[in-house]
């Protein structure tokens, strides 16, 4: 009796946090409730383990603190950089004016942008850049693998380090766990390259205790000098990416910025930086940047756990809604919430060239299963789908009306909406997006269309897997 007692005592006080906890979609809600109520032992487990987005409230508070009292970049701008959303012609003004209500930070313009080629050309370019660094690099990425492309700016980063540049590099504690065990690590140590590991696991029986373990640093940074900066989809690794080998090549896509949105993603870094080591280095943010050139408008958005709720959807749904003539999308995982399918179905529906392409292959079985769901709906709608044939289509880009780009480390899945930390930069420039747009096509091209016919011709149990998978989405 005692134990029937405790087992309905578990389920309620469980079923009362799903319903109580704060900004939590009610699909999500009823997802839980559903796996709590059919199999409540395994369901209460899950849900410490998965429910909650919670970082730990002492990790959560540093971030916080760090971020309020951080320079804002703009300080050490000239005003002719620093742009107001409300001067920003016609109806992109609202895309910047999210992009600030997400992180704060303004548009700013002065900036030029350069599409790199392919993954062996962005670390040819990082390293040239660390070659010709004069003050300091800071370089945050999710995966560091110890490869030749790894290797390379661990080696360009030694040599930095030797001339007396002031080298800090950080990586998240899961995803670059190779990296952090290897003798590359300690031989950066030795070099005198400062290192930290964003979102410390320590012992696994005992994080949980203490917010998610999955609960990631996605971020793929890297400021030189404080006016060259990477933004975009790449680990650093090589496009054989040797622990997912069987899907390879990954493919990429990645822009060379200069200019003030270099001083966005510095502050970006700072903040993660400065909320894992006890360094200040909030100095960096108020030395004075070079001289305005003509360039286009760019901000930086970074989201996460312990910022503002739905900031990443919102932002791909405010593009969405934004585009008149076209959009073009790459994303390797799409796990949408009701909205973003919307606006998506809802741009082709009112007559947007709309095109989303995917990998054929996806590392992840479960969401490549759970996009497959949504084919169809999509396909009605209007929304051209293809599937990228030559490896993983790793890319996370947008543009829409050859106008405007979206590019960074951001999926179009729950992971990136909700759980784990991201960095996007987007951009005004007719130029720079039409590049982009071309890349894009070039995707395409090396790409099958999915047709109807695709959909109708997969038989039940594919359905069925696919739709399983679609329902498990919520849950977080």
């Amino acid at each position: 009796m005692l134990i029937v007692i405790l087992h309905i005592t578990c389920v309620g006080l469980c079923i009362l946090r799903i319903l109580l906890r704060r900004n939590r979609q009610p699909e999500s809600r009823l997802t839980w409730l559903v796996v709590v109520l059919v199999l409540p032992i395994i369901g209460i487990l899950a849900y410490c383990l998965l429910g909650e987005t919670n970082i730990g409230r002492k990790r959560a508070g540093r971030l916080a603190q760090v971020f309020d009292r951080l320079p804002r970049p703009e300080e050490s701008l000239d005003v002719a950089q620093i742009v107001e959303p409300s001067e920003i012609d016609g109806r992109f003004k609202a895309l910047f004016r999210v992009g600030q209500a997400v992180s704060g930070y303004k548009p700013v313009s002065c900036n030029r942008a350069n599409l790199l080629a392919s993954t062996d050309a962005t670390i040819e370019s990082i390293v040239a850049d660390i070659g010709a660094a004069k003050q300091n690099v800071h370089i945050m990425f999710y995966i560091w693998l110890t490869d030749h492309n790894g290797m390379e700016v661990v080696q360009a980063l030694k040599n930095a380090a030797a001339r007396g540049v002031v080298c800090r590099v950080m990586v998240d504690d899961l995803g670059s766990r190779a990296m952090i065990k290897s003798q590359a690590w300690q031989d950066l140590i030795v070099a005198g390259v400062y290192v930290a590991r964003a979102l410390k696991i320590g012992n696994p029986l005992l994080r949980i205790f203490n917010g998610r373990i999955d609960l990631r640093n996605h971020r793929k940074i890297v400021v030189i000098d404080n006016f060259i900066t990477y933004c975009g989809s790449q680990n650093c690794a090589d496009a054989a990416f040797l622990p997912k080998q069987k899907y390879a090549p990954w493919v990429d896509s990645v822009m060379r910025f200069e200019g003030p949105v270099a001083r966005q993603n510095q502050h970006l870094f700072a903040s993660d930086w400065m909320a894992c080591v006890n360094e200040d280095i909030s100095d960096l943010l108020l030395q004075p940047m070079p001289n305005a050139v003509p360039g286009f408008i760019a901000q930086v958005i970074g989201t996460g756990p312990t910022i503002r709720n739905s900031a990443m959807p919102e932002m791909f749904q405010t593009l969405m809604y934004a585009a008149q003539h076209e959009i073009i999308i790459t994303t390797p995982y799409y796990v949408p919430n009701a909205a973003l399918q919307a606006a998506l179905c809802g741009a082709a529906n009112r007559g947007v060239n709309t095109t989303i392409i995917f990998p054929k292959l996806n590392d992840d079985f479960a969401v490549g299963a759970t996009a497959k769901s949504y084919y169809e709906e999509l396909l009605t709608a209007g929304v051209k789908i293809f599937e990228f044939r030559h490896g993983i289509l790793h890319a996370k880009t947008m543009t829409i009306d050859s106008e405007v780009t979206l590019i960074g480390s951001a999926n179009m899945d729950r992971r990136s909406f909700d759980l784990n930390y991201e960095n996007n930069i987007l951009l005004h420039d007719r130029v720079t997006t039409i590049n982009m747009r071309a890349r894009q096509f070039e995707y395409v091209a090396n790409s099958d269309a999915v047709s109807f016919d695709d959909v109708y011709s997969w038989n039940w149990r594919q359905r069925i897997l696919n739709n399983s998978m679609a329902i498990l989405g919520p849950v977080l």
